[in-house]
């Protein structure tokens, strides 16, 4: 009996989501499962992150990686749009279809931002960061400030970065994913709490 209790949650993702550049049990999806085992939740949580791909790529395969059993989902998307350029307004659109699909079906929303870098300027920065807080507020999701917000809560700066980061310094490595993870893990557990109701 004990599996009909198990929560299905859908982490919704790019690279960041999907572990690039490290072996598979120290990536995120698989440090934040076992982070929630440890704090007692039966969840099966699945890997919905695809290297590369954008806010558009997310809106794309959004319908079909919600499976009927799912009723969480955790999207972290955006860090692709930002290193390729892209204008705000595009990425708030599709972040908004892939939250209206999951208002339709009534599944339960985490979203986490990714704050932008200044090199696009202040206007694009500002326009970019408040795409996440506002589309929370407007569809009641949860909401989750910035990904890498335990790193920085655990003393990365630019310059002990490679203490946190993969070489490529946008990646980070285990022992940043475990940090990531601790940092966000409280949120996470609002969303089965949220989804389980």
């Amino acid at each position: 009996m004990a599996q009909a209790a198990e929560t299905h949650i859908l982490a919704l993702g790019d690279s960041l989501t999907q572990g690039y550049g490290l072996i598979e049990e120290e990536g995120f999806v698989p440090q934040l499962r076992g982070w929630l085992e440890e704090h007692g939740h039966d969840v099966r949580l699945i890997n919905g992150g695809v290297s590369g791909d954008t806010t558009a790529g997310g809106l794309a395969r959004v319908e079909w990686s919600l499976t009927p059993e799912v009723e969480g989902m955790i999207v972290t998307l955006g860090g692709n749009d930002l290193l390729r350029g892209i204008p705000p307004e595009n990425a708030r659109e599709n972040l908004r279809g892939i939250l209206e699909v999951a208002e339709a079906r009534g599944i339960e929303v985490l979203l986490v931002g990714l704050p932008a870098p200044g090199n696009y300027g202040a206007a694009y920065k500002q326009s970019f960061d408040a795409i996440y807080p506002e589309l929370s507020e407007e569809f009641g999701t949860l909401y989750y400030p910035d990904f890498f917000e335990g790193m920085r809560l655990a003393g990365a700066t630019s310059t002990n970065n490679g203490d946190f980061m993969q070489d490529d310094g946008i990646h980070p490595n285990a022992k940043g994913v475990g940090h990531i993870v601790d940092a966000i893990g409280p949120a996470v557990e609002e969303l089965i709490e949220r989804a389980e109701e």
